[in-house]
């Protein structure tokens, strides 16, 4: 795992969240000198602090690890999810109906 890519997202998520360090890492129940170790890639968080962080920053653990990560299903389905976000509401009911086609004929 690269613990620089991990860190450097944490900072960059606090950071976007107006959070000092000595805050998150209150929220946290850590210290604050070891999250500045965690965001600068000296240390990787326990899962414990992770999914604290993960919690305190409002953001999913699969946004975080992202650099970490290959290509998974919940990475897809996010990425299905923000087209649908993007797309009119004609557009969404033909994309509808050509899943659903797509899957009654996969079941033939």
């Amino acid at each position: 795992m690269e613990k620089k890519g991990l860190g450097k997202r944490i900072n960059e998520v606090r950071k976007d969240r107006g959070l000092i360090a000595e805050k998150l890492s209150e929220m946290c129940n850590i210290n604050a000198a070891y999250l500045r170790q965690i965001e600068c890639g000296v240390k990787i968080p326990s899962l414990p602090v992770f999914i604290d962080l993960c919690n305190a920053l409002r953001v999913s653990p699969d946004y975080l690890l992202q650099d970490e990560l290959t290509e998974n299903e919940i990475s897809q389905i996010r990425e299905i999810e923000l087209l649908w976000k993007e797309t009119s509401p004609d557009r969404q009911e033909l994309v509808l109906a050509m899943i659903k086609a797509a899957l009654e004929y996969r079941g033939q």
